[in-house]
């Protein structure tokens, strides 16, 4: 089982992510306020500001206050664990 810390104890499974991004673009903003809307919307952020959003293969949208390097950096470690 392969999963990705993306900060404060929440794992992810690494083979269900599509991307990961930054928050900053307004497509992206646009994404998380549809994901919002249906219900998809998962927010990890603990009350921080939100670094990266993760994209899903279940079409789930995952709110993260880590950098995107931060994930990605766990993502390639997480065979070790």
């Amino acid at each position: 089982m392969n999963t990705v810390n993306i900060g404060y104890s929440c794992y992810v499974m690494a083979d269900r992510i599509i991307a990961v991004v930054e928050p900053s673009s307004s497509p992206i903003k646009r994404l998380i306020q549809d994901s919002r809307d249906k219900g998809t919307l998962i927010d990890a952020t603990y009350g921080k500001k939100t670094k990266s959003v993760i994209v899903t293969d279940s079409d789930h949208v995952i709110l993260s206050s880590r950098e995107p390097e931060y994930i990605l950096k766990t993502k390639g470690d997480s065979g070790d664990e």
